[in-house]
């Protein structure tokens, strides 16, 4: 019973962690590549011209964006752990169920 209890908070406490990492997911691409992508479009558009125009979008393109990309796919992999780890735990809990209940009937039967 206990351990049931402990499983509900743990996956709640999981949920809630994958929750928030979806939100943070959010916040990168929202706050950081969002707004990187359009200052590099209106540059590109000519808002901006030049050797410095050039090298400002060179340096976003082969700098910011990958490095917010990566950020985006770590959240992403850390988020597919977690859900698999949930998955595992779920399993696992089910085994040791179906074993206490079949080691109940069993003692059931002898008495």
């Amino acid at each position: 019973m206990i351990t049931r209890i402990l499983i509900r908070i743990a996956r709640a406490v999981v949920e809630n962690v994958i929750s928030q990492l979806g939100q943070q997911f959010n916040v990168v691409e929202q706050m950081a590549m969002a707004p990187m992508k359009a200052i590099v479009g209106q540059v590109v558009g000519g808002v901006w011209i030049g050797k410095g125009a050039d090298a400002f979008v060179e340096e976003v393109n082969s700098i910011m964006m990958p490095s917010a990309q990566n950020i985006c796919q770590h959240i992403n992999v850390f988020s597919g752990n977690l859900n698999r780890a949930l998955d595992i735990m779920t399993q696992a809990d089910n085994q040791v169920r179906s074993i206490v209940g079949g080691i109940s009937d069993v003692f059931g039967g002898i008495f």
